[in-house]
């Protein structure tokens, strides 16, 4: 039975498997600056996959989610020939259920980082909230801050207030998604802080399904977190990351005004960006890829 694409996102494709389900494929595509790049990212897919199900069980007691089964056996007739970019699905593939998603990306932040760093050095402020004077680059917040920013259909996600994100979803919804994110943040961080890796910061996708805000989409992963080694950490200064950090400094470097076409990636870039995503899974989840679906 050949299951129809219901949507193709910029690392994912989400195929109806009937019944109110989805199959949702994890590519090796990685996109930076809201821009898909040419070349793929080898065993990237399989670690979204991963780190996504590691996630949503680490934090099943908390809220539910989207997932089903990521298990190859329990993937519906026709899973493995929507692979059309020739990679097998096993590993790369997981059965959701389909969920009414909310309508911003649920941002919380741990530590003063990218947009959010840019933002205070020139406002000392957060997404409009003020900010502690003399705070450095990297510097750890007094408290996790809930930041959403808006779900862009085309061009880049715009960063937005509290109460801008309230009037998107109404208050109620935004003050669940906000006690949810800021708690599933706190608890992760604390569980890789054990690994020695900082969550300077993640993005949640959050939707309804029977009624209950879940975790949807992905879940903690190098795609939409910050990962940083804590032995290495040193306020003041840009850490290393096991995440996508290092393309964006890299393709900022190359002088690249972030409109498509993106420049080509070099094999070193691509094979170093493999390696950091392997790692972040390997380190924060006490778990080799290689024994992981598919491999």
């Amino acid at each position: 039975m050949a299951l129809a694409l219901a949507h193709s996102g910029k690392v994912r494709e989400l195929y109806d498997a009937g019944d109110g389900l989805l199959l949702m494929v994890a590519s090796d595509r990685i996109s930076a600056f809201d821009v898909v790049m040419a070349e793929p990212i080898p065993n990237k897919g399989r670690v979204l996959t991963a780190m996504t199900v590691h996630w949503i069980e680490a934090l099943g007691d908390l809220a539910p989610s989207h997932l089903v089964t990521a298990d190859p056996a329990g993937l519906p007739d026709g899973a493995e020939d929507v692979a059309g970019d020739g990679a097998p699905v096993a590993g790369r593939a997981m059965l959701v259920r389909r969920a009414d998603m909310l309508p911003v990306e649920c941002i919380v932040r741990g530590y003063l980082a990218g947009s959010g760093y840019k933002e205070y050095a020139e406002n000392r402020t957060l997404h409009g909230t003020a900010l502690p004077a003399g705070l450095r680059q990297a510097d750890r917040l007094p408290e996790p801050v809930f930041t959403p920013s808006t779900k862009a259909t085309e061009g880049h996600d715009v960063n937005i207030s509290f109460a801008e994100a309230a009037d998107l979803v109404g208050a109620k919804v935004a003050g669940a998604a906000r006690d949810l994110c800021v708690e599933a943040y706190r608890r992760a961080a604390a569980a890789a802080e054990q690994q020695g890796i900082i969550v300077a910061d993640t993005k949640f996708e959050l939707g309804f399904i029977e009624g209950q805000l879940a975790l949807c989409d992905e879940v903690l992963t190098p795609d939409s977190s910050r990962f940083w080694p804590a032995d290495a950490w040193q306020p003041g200064t840009n850490p290393p990351s096991f995440d996508k950090q290092p393309l964006r400094d890299w393709l900022e470097a190359s002088g690249w005004d972030k409109e498509p076409p993106p420049p080509p990636l070099t094999e070193e870039v691509v094979s170093t960006t493999s390696q950091r995503y392997v790692t972040a899974y390997e380190r924060i989840c006490g778990r080799r890829l290689a024994d992981w679906y598919g491999s």
